[in-house]
């Protein structure tokens, strides 16, 4: 497909979703960020005491979606886990190419943080998450914060994400057609968001590329069995796990890439967004 027809298609992802949840406010903002200002959604479940946040980057293999597409899931994911979500529009390739999406969605997290007060956010408890490419965004910035000493995140929220630019993982063979999300759709993917942006290896790219994962925010991770990104997901939960992170690793059997917004349609997608409501409550609101 055309970058154009990509987009459209994105779409059908809106009804597989199901019909949006009804939360407490959905506040239209924008963020600034490095080269543009960032279209954001902030989605409040009822109550009006400080809470955790999520920052979240919705997949899009850094082309394709937006927030008006996944604001069901957004919505249901304040409702499930009590948090405060911040979806962010991050701006996407190729029209802006790498590092503009990472800088975007560190821009953005380091604006939650600021704003932590204004946006009834305790400071303390401000997770990032992400699935897809959003998962690689996620991954990233939780190593920038932790390199640059902030903001203190507490949490990673990781969903089958793209951690490193290598097409060539037995996942990626094995489930190279049939399963949606092809393993040269990825290629498509990777090459509209590099296109000769680096061609060394980087970690804001690759986080799986990092030389440590040492003292980053605990996390739980999914993948899916029949998906061409099983093992970025797999290895990068392994990799945090011998750093010394806290972990939990869910790999769903049976299921493709994008399952986690199908909960429409899937009794595994719902399985899956009770599964996060489980971890981010106990991760997050243990202090409550």
């Amino acid at each position: 497909m055309s970058v154009p027809q990509a987009r459209q298609a994105a779409w059908a992802f809106a009804d597989l979703q199901g019909p949006p949840p009804e939360v407490a406010e959905v506040q239209h903002r924008f963020i600034p960020g490095p080269t543009a200002d960032l279209p954001a959604r902030i989605y409040r479940p009822a109550g009006d005491r400080p809470r955790p946040a999520i920052v979240y980057f919705h997949g899009s293999g850094w082309v394709i979606l937006n927030i008006e597409i996944c604001d069901p899931s957004m919505r249901a994911l304040a409702n499930d886990t009590d948090c405060i979500v911040v979806a962010v529009n991050y701006q996407k390739a190729p029209e802006h190419k790498f590092p503009v999406p990472f800088n975007d969605a560190w821009a953005a997290t380091c604006w939650v943080a600021e704003h932590a007060e204004e946006l009834g956010i305790d400071p303390a408890r401000i997770a990032v998450g992400g699935d897809s490419a959003g998962g690689n965004l996620a991954a990233a910035v939780a190593l920038k914060a932790r390199d640059e000493g902030g903001p203190r995140l507490a949490y990673q929220l990781l969903i089958y994400p793209a951690t490193e630019h290598d097409l060539d993982k037995p996942s990626a063979i094995q489930n190279a057609e049939g399963y949606m999300l092809q393993r040269e759709s990825m290629r498509w993917f990777w090459g509209h968001y590099l296109d000769g942006a680096t061609d060394e290896p980087d970690w804001r790219a690759s986080p799986l590329r990092a030389e440590t994962l040492a003292d980053l925010p605990p996390a739980l991770v999914v993948t899916a069995e029949f998906d061409p990104l099983r093992d970025d997901g797999r290895l990068y939960a392994d990799r945090l796990r011998a750093d010394g992170v806290k972990v939990t690793y869910s790999e769903y059997q049976g299921m493709i890439h994008g399952f986690y917004w199908m909960q429409g349609v899937l009794d595994r997608s719902r399985d899956l967004h009770a599964e996060i409501a489980r971890e981010v409550r106990a991760a997050l609101h243990s202090t409550d």
